[in-house]
């Protein structure tokens, strides 16, 4: 049935013997599928309508993605100072040095970048000056070892460290004599220089004749008790002199 055909029957079907354009433009139309919805007046708008609703759809699952992140972000900085400057340091620590201290810096910058808390940025400090403390020696019972008289042994050894050595070793010396051991060898070296035994008590080789050497090797240090630090000044200070 042509387009024609079917406005005149579309005519007839309503009791008229005419034929207006709306019979015209209805019979050429396409035919409506079954299963396109009554509020839809073509496919092409149902297709229309499903995009717009996907964009929709789209737009709300990063606005609820955003706001679930915000919120766990928010969560997982709750108890966060404002900046990394305003954590408070342990009353263990002295402000005056730690402002200069880089390792708590870094600390403050990380503890804020992932969002410690007051509590977690303490702790942090705490657990590594225990490890610290941990490595260093147990002074009372260092001194223990040293016997009844330990105090004036440690005096008279802090005595005789600022007396024998320079300025910028006595740092070396103090840690050193943080153990018994440490009192016991600047012990070993006060006696040592009493009873001449020490190289640094000696004349250098480099200044010591052939005579003054041969003279040496009679001494009792020499040939008796073999002084290893006394031999060694004799061997080397003929070497001098047969090199030179």
């Amino acid at each position: 049935m042509s387009d024609q055909e079917a406005a005149v029957e579309a005519a007839q079907a309503d009791g008229r013997d005419f034929v207006t354009e709306a019979d015209v433009q209805q019979a050429s139309a396409p035919e409506r599928p079954e299963w396109l919805p009554e509020k839809f007046k073509s496919p092409e708008d149902l297709a229309k309508s499903y995009t717009e609703l996907q964009s929709k759809l789209g737009s709300k699952e990063e606005d609820i993605r955003k706001s679930i992140l915000e919120e766990i972000q928010s969560q997982a900085f709750d108890g966060r100072p404002e900046s990394a400057g305003d954590y408070q340091l342990p009353e263990s620590i002295d402000p005056e040095q730690s402002v200069d201290n880089e390792l708590l810096q870094w600390w403050s910058e990380h503890s804020f970048e992932n969002g410690y808390s007051q509590e977690e940025f303490q702790q942090g400090i705490e657990m590594y000056a225990k490890a610290v403390m941990g490595n260093q020696p147990d002074i009372e019972a260092e001194a223990k070892k040293l016997g009844d008289n330990a105090q004036a042994r440690i005096e008279a050894a802090s005595v005789f460290a600022h007396k024998f050595f320079p300025q910028e070793a006595l740092p070396a010396i103090e840690r050193m004599c943080e153990t018994h051991e440490g009192i016991i060898a600047l012990e070993a070296i006060q006696e040592a220089m009493k009873d001449g035994n020490f190289a640094g008590n000696t004349v250098p080789a480099a200044q010591t004749t052939e005579r003054e050497l041969r003279e040496m090797m009679n001494d009792p240090r020499y040939w008796k008790d073999r002084d290893p630090a006394f031999i060694k000044e004799v061997t080397e200070g003929f070497q001098r002199i047969y090199r030179g």
